[in-house]
C-alpha cells in the first residue's frame, strides 16, 4: 500500500486539543537519541554495549505501550463514530513485527562471539534507523490525518477525557516514564500547560513526585528555572 504524505497540507490546531503532539515530540525526540547512541556505542565493551541495549529495550517498551494506548482508546471509538483506521492500523502491525526484530537483534548482539560484535551492532543500528523512519512516517499520518478526524468528530473534551483514560490505564512508574520522555521534547509554553493541568488534576505529592523525579533530571538548568517561573514553582 503506497500513501504518500503531504509535507505542506499540515492543518493548524486552532485552539484544538492536541491529543497526539506531547507524547509524539517525546516518542520523535526518544527515538533520534536512541538511534544517535545506537550508531555511537562501542559493542566491543560489554558495559557500554549492556548499557544502550538497556535504554533501547525501556523505549521498545514505552513505543509498544503508546501503540497499545492507542489501539485501546482512540481508534475504536473513531471507528463506532464513522470514522477509518485502516491506515495506522496497519502501520501498527508493522510496528508490532518491527519490535520482535530488534529485540531479536538486540539479543544477538549479546550472544554473538566477541568476534562479531561490532558487525551485530550495525545491524541493529540499521534496523532500528528502518523502524525509525516509518515511525516518523506513522506519527505524521496520526497528526494530519487522523487527527484532523478526531476533531470533526470529538469535542475537546471527548478528546481530554480519551487522554485521561489512557493516563488512568499506566501505572505511576509508567506515567513517570512517559513524563521523562515527553517534558524535554516540548516547547517551553507547551511544557508549562502540561504540568499545569497535572497540578490541578493531581494530589501534590504526586505533582511533587513528578517535577523532582521526571521533570528536573530532564531538563537542563536554564529550562528548568523557566519552567519554574511560569508555574511560580517554589524554589
Amino acid at each position: 500500500m503506497t500513501h504518500h504524505l503531504s509535507l505542506t497540507d499540515i492543518a493548524d490546531l486552532n485552539g484544538r486539543f492536541d491529543l497526539y503532539g506531547g507524547v509524539h515530540k517525546g516518542l520523535r525526540k526518544a527515538g533520534c537519541d536512541m538511534l544517535c547512541r545506537l550508531g555511537s556505542t562501542d559493542y566491543e565493551n560489554p558495559e557500554e554495549a549492556a548499557s544502550a541495549l538497556s535504554a533501547l529495550r525501556t523505549f521498545l517498551m514505552l513505543a509498544a505501550a503508546h501503540v497499545a494506548h492507542e489501539d485501546d482508546n482512540i481508534h475504536g471509538v473513531l471507528q463506532q463514530r464513522g470514522g477509518t483506521t485502516d491506515t495506522v492500523d496497519h502501520q501498527h502491525d508493522d510496528h508490532r513485527r518491527a519490535f520482535d526484530q530488534i529485540e531479536a537483534l538486540a539479543c544477538s548482539v549479546e550472544t554473538v562471539s566477541p568476534i562479531g560484535r561490532r558487525a551485530a551492532g550495525r545491524k541493529l543500528y540499521l534496523a532500528f534507523a528502518a523502524y525509525l523512519a516509518e515511525d516518523l512516517a506513522h506519527m505524521h499520518e496520526e497528526e494530519t490525518e487522523t487527527a484532523a478526524q478526531l476533531w470533526k468528530t470529538f469535542t475537546d473534551e471527548e478528546l481530554l477525557a480519551i487522554e485521561m483514560r489512557i493516563v488512568a490505564s499506566m501505572s505511576p512508574e509508567k506515567n513517570m516514564a512517559f513524563m521523562r520522555l515527553m517534558i524535554p521534547a516540548m516547547n517551553p509554553v507547551e511544557r508549562a500547560a502540561v504540568l499545569g493541568s497535572v497540578r490541578t488534576g493531581a494530589p501534590p505529592e504526586v505533582f511533587n513526585a513528578i517535577i523532582e523525579f521526571a521533570v528536573r533530571p530532564s531538563l537542563s538548568e536554564k529550562a528548568f528555572s523557566d519552567l519554574a517561573a511560569r508555574l511560580k514553582l517554589a524554589a
